[in-house]
């Protein structure tokens, strides 16, 4: 029998996004009678709760995320479990090897802090104090050729402030330019660790756009 685990955020009016923008989501709401009849509008960042990056996010000629083939967040998945994770940790090489868990070309590796448990809704904590992810840990992942990574913490460190310079955005483009999609805004990990198991990360699909809104799930045999 199998499980399905759901790995995305909850998106409500209290959500923010990253300190870049810091846009707030805002839902509309159309009715018609006489009956009940609703139509929503929504306005958000791309990069609110559970999204999809693409090389576009940092490269002017990158691919948008209508080129990404679905398959790059479709398939086999392991987490690499970095708990106990301090809040402001950098997570290096280090904290990797010490998980014990193969990478292997292909893989979607999803990086494990429980950090959005703990966080998700307290804004801008989540994003100013939150783990990241070093240069030298986005090179040990980019080594081992996993085809996506995804996070439950806000890995780029420099994007915690408000005036980073588009060359700061480091890890991302160590990961993007290596042809890597990134995944962020995930949750429950603790649900999927200690084992390899279906990802599935599919995401709305929009011409011109450098990030996507997305949903996560595993599945669990």
């Amino acid at each position: 029998m199998t499980q399905l685990v759901d790995l995305s955020v909850l998106v409500d009016l209290e959500t923010r996004g990253p300190p870049s923008t810091n846009v707030r989501v805002e839902l509309e709401y159309f009715h018609r009678g006489p009956g009940f009849w609703q139509v929503c509008s929504i306005h958000q960042s791309i990069h609110t709760g559970a999204h999809v990056d693409s090389p576009l996010h940092c490269f002017e000629d990158g691919k948008t995320m209508a080129e990404i083939p679905l398959d790059n967040v479709i398939g086999e998945a392991v987490v690499l479990d970095c708990t106990p994770c301090d809040p402001s940790h950098g997570l290096t090489p280090e904290d990797f090897e010490r998980c014990g868990v193969e990478v292997r070309q292909g893989d979607i590796v999803l990086l494990r802090t429980d950090w959005t448990d703990r966080m998700w809704g307290n804004f801008p904590e989540y994003f100013t104090t939150s783990p990241y992810l070093t240069p030298e840990g986005a090179n040990w992942l980019v080594e081992r050729k996993p085809k996506a990574i995804g996070f439950d913490f806000f890995e780029e460190y420099m994007a915690r402030f408000p005036d980073f310079s588009s060359e700061d955005f480091v890890v991302h483009r160590i990961i993007l330019g290596a042809g890597i999609t990134i995944m962020e805004g995930m949750t429950n990990l603790g649900a999927v660790s200690g084992r390899r198991f279906n990802f599935f990360g599919p995401w709305y699909k929009v011409a011109n756009t450098e990030g996507a809104q997305a949903r996560f799930f595993g599945i669990l045999d």
